[in-house]
């Protein structure tokens, strides 16, 4: 007998292209386009998977979800929206739901989760009070950040320690907090610690706390982070630049739930969900004998990485209004941005990330004489004396595309596409070197369509079957 799928969805063209895809892999699909008829068909027939789109012909199809799983308690439900927001991703993880996929989602990661969702029973997990997800500054719907909010969905309702990793300035504390705030432990205390600013003698007591008289200095007993954090999280930012003998402490720490005081003989039991962060590359300083192998996999249990804000440069334009409102809350002139502004935001390099762009933007703010700050003041803040030369002297990829226009000297107008074209043939060579000739694992990693993937090497003259492993 056939699996049975519910697709409830009011874009036609994604309907059909869902259904197809879904059939092809040997499933029954039924489309409907209504909360309306959605529980028509769920009240005569059982369905072993639905998806569903929220935004639909007769209202939010996340509202009535607890009909559905009234009517169908064993039925896992798959989210699809293109409102792509950290609140829509929440919403979608109250509900129960086996997966969220934002708009734009790739076909075969879709037709895997519900494979994924037919085979076995979907988990059943306490649902809690919704918290305010607009409240926290986690902005963007890049693909990129997409991952990340499905990523902290995932951890909201266990204790599972997480590993944060991003260049600095991406927003690792920002992800922390969602986390604790998003989380069981949320009526708790967050407490966060940064590893590179207390002085490496002093960092054990900060953690553990000390008894008094355990050094010069000590005076009185203190309290450290451990249990200053107890029942909630305690964050570990900049872990990287732990010291041995503190990274040696804090394994003992995570492995018998117990601290014990600089100075101290009694052991103290602590209930605290740890979550590390770090621009550093862990594994390559486990390598030269900097951080220890079992506490990098005793803190990378759950990994979320930041993306750069060069990777996604979609969302700079979301966060620059973000901040401009933000700095209007603060007291400085409110303004707008031109199309020309958010165009040069967009295409700067952001070297210093999130962060950058937020001080970039407070002093566009403060700088502004007219309502609307236009693309030649950006150009002024962002290209000061000098800062141009960096940016390129920094950026091997355009050095090399410089490289590249001097010896193929381009005709005018055909700079666009000769360029794509040299760049676009060896980077799908390499990707297919890498993956061994697998079109879809291939297609994953450049974060494109299987199909386009195809298209792209027929039209480039690539064969996949060059790079396949021969046993």
């Amino acid at each position: 007998m056939k699996h049975t799928v519910l697709l409830v969805e009011d874009d036609r063209a994604i309907s059909t292209v869902i259904s197809e895809a879904l059939q092809d892999e040997g499933l029954a699909v039924t489309a409907c386009s209504s909360i309306a008829h959605r529980d028509e068909l769920i009240a005569k027939k059982q369905f072993d998977v639905m998806l569903t789109d929220i935004m639909l012909d007769d209202g939010d199809g996340l509202e009535t979800i607890s009909d559905v799983h009234n009517a169908a308690p064993n039925m896992p439900i798959i989210v699809l929206s293109a409102q792509n927001t950290l609140d829509t991703a929440i919403r979608a993880s109250d509900s129960k739901a086996f997966e969220y996929f934002p708009k734009p989602f790739d076909l075969d990661q879709l037709v895997e989760a519900v494979l994924q969702a037919v085979a076995k029973s979907p988990p059943r997990e306490n649902q809690t009070d919704k918290e305010e997800a607009g409240t926290l500054p986690l902005i963007g719907r890049s693909m990129a950040m997409q991952d990340v909010y499905r990523m902290i969905t995932r951890v909201l309702r266990n204790d599972l320690t997480v590993l944060v990793t991003g260049e600095s300035g991406t927003g690792k504390e920002l992800v922390a907090e969602a986390v604790h705030q998003l989380g069981s432990r949320r009526t708790g205390p967050f407490v966060a610690v940064n590893m590179a600013a207390i002085p490496h003698d002093l960092l054990e007591s900060e953690l553990f706390g000390h008894e008094r008289g355990a050094f010069t200095g000590a005076h009185s007993q203190s309290i450290g982070k451990f249990e200053q954090a107890n029942g909630g999280t305690l964050f570990l930012d900049e872990i990287g630049e732990m010291p041995a003998e503190a990274q040696t402490r804090l394994l003992r720490a995570l492995q018998a739930g117990k601290i014990r005081r600089v100075g101290g003989r009694q052991e103290i039991r602590v209930n605290v969900r740890i979550i590390a962060a770090t621009n550093r590359k862990l594994p390559s300083l486990i390598s030269e004998g900097r951080f220890r192998e079992d506490l990098y996999y005793r803190l990378n249990v759950v990994p979320i990485h930041l993306p750069p804000l060069r990777d996604r440069r979609e969302d700079v334009g979301e966060l620059a209004r973000h901040f401009l409102a933000q700095a209007k809350d603060e007291g400085l002139p409110s303004h707008t941005f031109s199309d020309e502004a958010l165009e040069a935001l967009s295409s700067y390099q952001w070297r210093g990330n999130v962060r950058e762009l937020r001080n970039v933007i407070f002093r566009l703010s403060l700088l502004a004489r007219d309502d609307v700050i236009g693309g030649s003041l950006v150009n002024d803040v962002l290209f000061t004396t000098g800062t141009r030369e960096a940016v390129i002297e920094g950026s091997p990829f355009t050095l090399a595309l410089a490289e590249w226009i001097g010896l193929e000297h381009p005709a005018p107008g055909a700079l666009y596409q000769q360029a794509l074209a040299a760049f676009e043939k060896p980077l799908l060579e390499h990707v297919l070197r890498e993956t061994a000739g697998n079109q879809l694992r291939a297609s994953r990693h450049l974060g494109i369509n299987r199909n386009t993937l195809r298209k792209k090497l027929s039209d480039l003259g690539i064969s996949a079957d060059h790079y396949i492993q021969r046993g």
